[in-house]
């Protein structure tokens, strides 16, 4: 293989090339950058990137591909370059903190044998919090901003005044290496493959925003726009391997009650779709007597469940609990959560490779406890929402007594530590916790996993 160049001598760069898996050499470029906007701003960082390639590619004498990038800053129609001292650095950071603003990386990627040339660049908004100035001397204290494009760090003590950002978060720490990943690729260059997960999904932008269904700040690798075009996917695939039954009056009883509880649930910007399915081959047990919904909206209920209910607010009750592991973005944080791992010891890497040990095996560990609290959590959302929409919350008591009652039917199951739902006994408790805003002896002893002899 061709040797591989980096023309920066930025340690952060140097650090996220170790990310790709491959070998490579760092050559400092002392071509001179632009600093003015002829254009527009990904123009300017592109032709950088551009002339430290080419400046490093002439001095090669033997094949190699020379990767050249260049970031700035880009806020209120101005580029913020690196300071000249700390009194401009206070200033700019200032500035940077009264709005949201663009980090832009170009991306150059030359092959000295061929002669081939690829130039493209990225972009990241990033939102940042108010900080006294008191902070901000601290905060230089122990962080040099002379040597930063915009005199700020994301991947150090940086991080912490910045809630949000909506693109690659690489790419605001200097290089983009999903988009750098797809770009060797055209030059038989091929990286380690967990980072061309990070282009599916890590840089689809990263975000930290408070979700008015689990009343906490959470953070995701998903746009909304992301979640609706994952969600989508993988529906067209969970149609091929189901049955969706043309009952227009069963399909327009389910929609007509998800619509409903869609009216009243806490994300509106989705539109929900609500379709009844079966198998297509028969389970030896009999019909499939459940519902599951997807990222995006998608809400299913098999028709082996319908049997089971006896009226519309116990539907509700099923809808309602779908409906809710959406609005609380279930399925998105346990996707997160399956290669959230990854993310985190890329992300330590960039600082302190050290901080990687460990961290999948707890990352595993929360991941089954977790869906467990996504099932109460879905029932006492489901329980606002069906109550919203007019329909009487004892429902959910009824849908779920109506499973107990099946699940009794059912071959016994050992207890499991690791079980990845509750038992239905806990989920009456915490739903009749939501109903009644109170937590009675018959709940406790349900939530604990005990049952009482026989509930009256």
């Amino acid at each position: 293989m061709k040797k591989i160049i980096l023309a920066s001598a930025s340690p952060q760069r140097k650090n996220l090339m170790k990310l790709l898996k491959v070998p490579f050499t760092v050559r400092r470029s002392t071509a001179q950058e632009k600093d003015t906007i002829t254009t527009t701003v990904s123009d300017l960082v592109k032709d950088n990137a551009l002339l430290k390639a080419i400046d490093i590619a002439e001095q090669m004498k033997e094949p190699a591909i020379v990767i050249g990038a260049d970031t700035v800053v880009y806020a209120k129609s101005r580029l913020v370059i690196k300071p000249k001292d700390l009194k401009e650095a206070k200033k700019n950071l200032k500035m940077l903190m009264s709005e949201p603003h663009w980090v832009y990386t170009g991306l150059a990627v030359i092959d000295t044998e061929d002669k081939t040339v690829l130039v493209d660049h990225d972009k990241t908004k990033v939102f940042m919090n108010q900080m006294t100035d008191e902070e901000i001397d601290r905060y230089h204290q122990h962080v040099s901003p002379l040597d930063k494009a915009g005199g700020f760090d994301i991947e150090g003590r940086g991080g912490v005044f910045i809630p949000r950002i909506e693109g690659c978060y690489f790419n605001v720490v200097g290089l983009p290496v999903a988009k750098l990943a797809q770009m060797l690729k055209k030059f038989g260059v091929h990286v380690l493959m967990l980072v061309m997960m990070i282009s599916v999904y890590g840089c689809g932008g990263i975000s930290s925003n408070f979700n008015t269904a689990t009343g906490n700040q959470e953070t995701t690798m998903y746009s909304t726009e992301r979640e609706q075009e994952l969600g989508a996917s993988v529906s067209a695939g969970m149609e091929k391997e189901l049955k969706v039954l043309d009952d227009v009056a069963l399909n327009e009883r389910v929609d007509r009650i998800t619509q409903k509880i869609a009216q009243v649930c806490d994300r509106q910007e989705l539109v929900y779709i609500a379709k009844v399915v079966e198998e297509k081959k028969p389970q030896d047990n009999g019909p499939t007597v459940n519902a599951f919904s997807l990222p995006g909206g998608y809400v299913y209920v098999y028709k082996g469940l319908l049997d089971y209910i006896k009226d519309d607010d116990e539907l509700a009750a099923v809808i309602a609990h779908e409906v809710a592991h959406v609005t609380a973005r279930h399925s998105i944080k346990r996707l997160q959560a399956s290669y959230g791992s990854l993310v985190a010891v890329l992300a330590a890497m960039t600082t302190n490779g050290a901080l990687a040990g460990g961290i999948s095996m707890a990352t595993e560990s929360m991941f089954f406890d977790y869906s467990q609290q996504d099932e109460l959590q879905a029932d006492a959302l489901g329980v606002k929402y069906m109550t919203a929409a007019g329909y009487d919350p004892q429902g959910m008591i009824r849908m779920l007594e109506a499973l107990q009652k099946y699940d009794e039917k059912q071959p016994i199951r050992p207890k499991m530590y690791a079980r990845d739902h509750p038992y239905v006994h806990q989920r009456l408790a915490a739903a009749n916790q939501a109903i009644k805003q109170d937590l009675t002896f018959r709940d406790y002893v349900r939530s604990t996993g005990e049952q009482l002899g026989k509930d009256k």
